[in-house]
């Protein structure tokens, strides 16, 4: 067995989904995490992997988290690589804005992450090669017009995963960060997927990010923490 365990949230379809095959293909057991729980058990039967395992979680639920880590824990070990996936796209004008809408996307884009890094310190604090990789998103490079609650979560994130780098990099473990740009998955419509593909030519494809996660808590980065890899296709170049 693998001493490689991976938590992965977001993992009922999309990018998480993709993570989660790809990290089972490079030998890790995975715990596949997600609020959407009838979806995420379907997605992991598909895969008929013994080495993966469904959990639900809402991310914005520390019992929730301290519950999931432990039931991983029962069943593989101790979690050596954090992947915070999930994520929330809500789109709206500052005039339309709630602050439902507003706080609920900073809750879940990065409360989520955060409290899934604290409950997981004491797992990662006792493996060898401890690796976290959050997933930002190109809206945290570059400023889009009808995402302030979006936009301004993801570069909440994108600062907590530098602090977050900063202060576990005593400790050996590596923090860093994907910034997925125009993703085809259920996150984007028909019709944003259409206008994307038209201005950029192609749309990536969930495993394009996967491949990114996978190198970054892969031996292969051994020595890279506090990094930003962009995988958008060249989107941001577009932008002036």
């Amino acid at each position: 067995m693998s001493d490689r365990v991976a938590l992965v949230t977001g993992a009922a379809r999309g990018q998480g989904a993709a993570i989660v095959r790809r990290l089972s293909a490079d030998g890790f057991r995975v715990a596949a995490c997600d609020v959407r729980a009838d979806e995420l058990a379907a997605g992991v039967a598909e895969l008929a992997d013994d080495g993966v395992l469904a959990v639900e979680l809402d991310v914005t639920s520390a019992e929730q988290w301290a519950a999931a880590l432990t039931t991983v824990a029962d069943r593989f070990g101790p979690v050596t690589a954090l992947v915070n996936n999930a994520g929330v796209l809500h789109r709206a004008s500052l005039a339309d804005e709630t602050a439902a809408g507003f706080e609920n996307s900073w809750r879940v884009n990065c409360l989520g992450p955060f409290l899934g890094t604290q409950a997981a310190l004491a797992h990662l604090r006792q493996v060898d090669g401890a690796a976290i990789v959050n997933t930002c998103s190109t809206g945290a490079m570059r400023p889009f017009p009808n995402h302030a609650a979006y936009g301004s979560s993801k570069w909440a994130l994108r600062g907590l995963t530098q602090i977050t780098a900063a202060e576990l990099a005593p400790l050996g473990i590596r923090v860093n960060a994907v910034f997925p740009g125009p993703i085809a998955t259920p996150m984007l419509d028909d019709a944003t997927q259409g206008r994307l593909a038209a201005t950029f030519g192609r749309l990536g494809q969930p495993m394009e990010v996967a491949d990114a996660v996978a190198y970054l808590v892969s031996d292969h980065a051994s020595f890279i923490t506090g990094t930003e890899l962009v995988v958008d296709g060249g989107q941001c170049l577009r932008i002036g």
